[in-house]
This record gives C-alpha cells, sequence and structure tokens, in this order.
C-alpha cells in the first residue's frame, strides 16, 4: 500500500502497514519472506492485551467493562491491531509509531511501536501510556513464520524450553495450575522465567532466534502453512487474573528481539 513504511538494512527487508493497525507486512531476508501473508497475519501488535480476555469482561476495580467478542465466546489480542496509527518518525532503519486507544477500549491511552532494522536482527518495542485513569494492559506481537521457504532444505523447527506450561481449561483460559509442558500440537501459553528464549530453524537457511525479557509466551503450532512464537508481558486473561497497572508514572514497556544466522556459507 502507498502508505506502507519499508526498511531496509544489509539483505532485510521490513515492511509496516500502519493502515493496518502497525503490522509488519513482510520481512525478507536475501529476498526470501519469512511471514505468512494472507490478510491478519504477517506480525501484528496485540495491545492492550494479548491473547484471549474471558468472555470479553475486564474489571478493573469495583466496574466491570465488556468488550466485542471476536473469537467467541471472548475477545483476543486487543484492539490497537484494529486501529489507525500515526508514523511519528521513519528513516532508512527505524520506524516509531502511535495509536490512541479509543472506543471499544474504555480508557484513554497511547501505545507506541518502535522497529528498527539491521543486517542480522530486527528489535520490537511497544509502550503503553495512560492519559489519566490507571488501567490493566499487556503487549506483545504475534507473527506467523512460514514454515516453508524455497532456498530451505526441510519445514520450519522450533527449539523451545519452557519451565512450565499453563493448563488450558476446556474454555481455553488458564486454570491458574502449572503443569509440566505437554508434546505439541500447541495453542497453549508457556512460562519461562528468565526470559523468553526460542530458536526458528529452516534448514540448510536460516536461524532466526527470538529473545524477550517478558517471561510468558504463546506458541501456536496448528496452521499447516505458518508457526507463531508470541512473547506478550503476561498470560491469556492476565489483565483479570495478574493485572500489570499502567499508571501516568508507570507506562508499560514490552521488548522483543529477533536475530538470525545463515546456516550455510554466503
Amino acid at each position: 500500500m502507498a502508505d506502507d513504511v519499508r526498511l531496509s538494512a544489509g539483505t532485510a527487508e521490513l515492511t509496516i502497514a500502519p493502515g493496518d493497525g502497525a503490522a509488519l507486512h513482510s520481512l525478507t531476508i536475501d529476498g526470501t519472506e519469512l511471514l505468512r501473508q494472507d490478510p491478519g497475519t504477517g506480525c501484528f501488535v496485540m495491545a492492550p492485551w494479548a491473547g484471549r480476555l474471558g468472555y470479553g469482561r475486564l474489571t478493573v476495580g469495583d466496574r466491570t467493562y465488556h468488550l466485542p467478542i471476536d473469537n467467541p465466546p471472548h475477545s483476543i489480542h486487543g484492539t490497537a491491531r484494529d486501529g489507525a496509527w500515526e508514523v511519528l518518525s521513519a528513516s532508512a532503519t527505524e520506524a516509531t509509531l502511535r495509536h490512541r486507544l479509543a472506543d471499544p477500549w474504555p480508557f484513554a491511552g497511547t501505545v507506541t511501536q518502535t522497529c528498527a532494522l539491521t543486517g542480522d536482527g530486527l528489535t520490537l518495542t511497544m509502550r503503553i501510556t495512560t492519559d489519566h485513569d490507571p488501567f490493566p494492559a499487556q503487549g506483545g506481537w504475534h507473527p506467523w513464520f512460514l514454515r516453508d521457504i524455497p532456498p530451505a532444505t526441510g519445514p520450519l523447527e522450533l527449539e523451545i524450553h519452557p519451565a512450565w506450561q499453563y493448563e488450558r481449561g476446556p474454555d481455553y483460559l488458564p486454570t491458574g495450575r502449572h503443569i509440566p509442558p505437554t508434546p505439541p500440537p500447541w495453542d497453549d501459553c508457556f512460562g519461562m522465567p528468565g526470559g523468553v528464549e526460542a530458536r526458528l530453524t529452516w534448514p540448510g537457511f536460516l536461524v532466526l532466534t527470538i529473545t524477550s525479557p517478558v517471561t510468558d509466551v504463546v506458541v501456536w503450532t496448528l496452521p499447516e502453512e505458518s508457526l507463531s512464537v508470541e512473547a506478550q508481558s503476561g498470560p491469556p486473561n492476565g489483565l483479570n487474573t495478574a493485572p500489570r497497572m499502567v499508571t501516568p508514572d508507570a507506562p508499560l514497556d514490552v521488548r522483543v528481539d529477533w536475530s538470525w544466522q545463515h546456516t550455510r556459507e554466503r
């Protein structure tokens, strides 16, 4: 699209779409696309919550708010991915975009995202602020990495070693119990108290490492075409069960780093 922001560093190229929730529409290395391309994929911002918000209900103090149910019976992945974003600054390798939180989110605030690209990595940072009233918030990113890409000699491989898995109830919300990680397939949240770290390998082509200071990550292996590793600042429904309050003096800052290296001589 005409308003897309394009960054370039070395053989890496990144496309950001302000008109589509500031999603990353494309990340190519050596001209090879790593992200799924159908609508709603790529890599989108999750804010002011990540994952499922149970039954669309948000309770703050003695008041309960009702958010639209877009993943029945829950609300999912926040409102920022559906809203308008403004480009605050853009250079050849870095861009900062801003989204004003508005209805249906019941609190006035701002989400700011910065994307910084180098020849061997991408850093994504997010800050969530409030105009005045405190509110609980989470942030994260939902990438859709392609499983099969032309230069690779086999499908995408995932290496991750979480400390625990959040037990998932029949309604797909955490029950409150931590259990030993089960074998995939997964649509599950995991705890990594030392920070998120995961390695994705396209054999014969590229190794991409995901790291973040946050301690929760959702891994979604069910789509045949793609794999998602979603570093986020709290578990599903965490706005209600483990709220991290944003106040005028305490914004929420979230960061994730993707770094890559080739697995063969170039």
